[in-house]
């Protein structure tokens, strides 16, 4: 399935959590926190008030309660509003 994000909207797909910590411990799946970070899949055309500034395959952090999940091809996702991503990590 292909979706296109409209106006000054990014489609993400979310990074996977840590399973292990730094010391090899391995954090269960419930206990485990959601991560902020996500690779841009698809991004919409933008608005005159708001300019998209990333692009697909960009790594970017966004606000923690940001966003609506979504489900495509049996994977999590998210769309998010350009004024949601905080950073581009490079």
């Amino acid at each position: 399935m292909t979706v296109k994000p409209l106006a000054d909207r990014v489609l993400v797909k979310n990074d996977k959590a840590e399973t292990k910590t730094a010391s090899g411990i391995i954090i269960p799946e419930a206990a485990q926190e959601k991560t902020q970070t996500a690779t841009v899949v698809s991004v919409g055309p933008g608005t005159e008030e708001e300019k998209i500034t990333v692009k697909a395959g960009d790594r970017i952090m966004y606000d923690k309660y940001a966003g609506t999940q979504v489900k495509i091809d049996g994977e999590d996702h998210l769309i998010l509003k350009m004024a949601d991503i905080i950073a581009v990590i490079e």
